[in-house]
Order: structure tokens, then sequence, then C-alpha cells
């Protein structure tokens, strides 16, 4: 009766999310690589007719970049502090003064 595939391996442990590592790197170059190659023959055309299409893909680009790395970075705890002292704060209230679904 023959092993199931891979179960008695000869590779050592260490070599194989090594190996994983290199695989999935190689991946992400070609995606890089064929995203690259989209893009430069998508705004190729554009660049090369003046037009401002590309810049305002860039900055806009930018834009979503630094909102979002300003967000996790220094916006996100501070909003959720806010939030949850808000949170704690209307329920104190709603237990001293009770909860009403009107004015």
């Amino acid at each position: 009766r023959r092993s199931p595939k891979g179960r008695f391996s000869t590779q050592s442990t260490k070599t194989r999310p090594t190996k994983r590592f290199v695989e999935k790197m190689d991946s992400l170059t070609g995606f890089m690589n064929n995203t690259k190659t989209s893009l430069a023959g998508y705004y190729k055309p554009m660049f090369r007719a003046g037009s401002a299409t590309p810049l305002w893909h860039m900055m806009i680009a930018t834009s979503i970049m630094m909102y979002t790395a300003s967000y996790v970075g220094v916006k996100g705890a501070k909003v959720q502090a806010h939030r949850l002292e808000q949170k704690t704060a209307l329920a104190e209230y709603y237990e001293k003064h009770g909860h009403s679904g009107h004015h």
C-alpha cells in the first residue's frame, strides 16, 4: 500500500515554509508585473495626448492612501475611544433618567 502524497516527505520542515514564501513572492511579482503592464497600456496614450485624467487619478489615489494611513495610524484609535466614551455616557444617562422613545 502506498502512503498518501506528501505524508512522508523528504524535505525538512524548515524548507517548506521558505518554499511557500518564495512561491507566494513569485506569484506576487507576476501579479505586480501584470498590473504594471496593464496600467502602462492604459495610461501611456493619455500621457502622450496630454490628458489631465492621469493627474486626477494620481491625486485621487494619493488622497485615498494618505487618508487610510492617517486613519489606521492615528485617528482610528481616537475615534473608537471617543465612541466608547459616548456610549458609556449615554448608558449612564439612560440609567439615571430613563429611556423613552420620544423627546
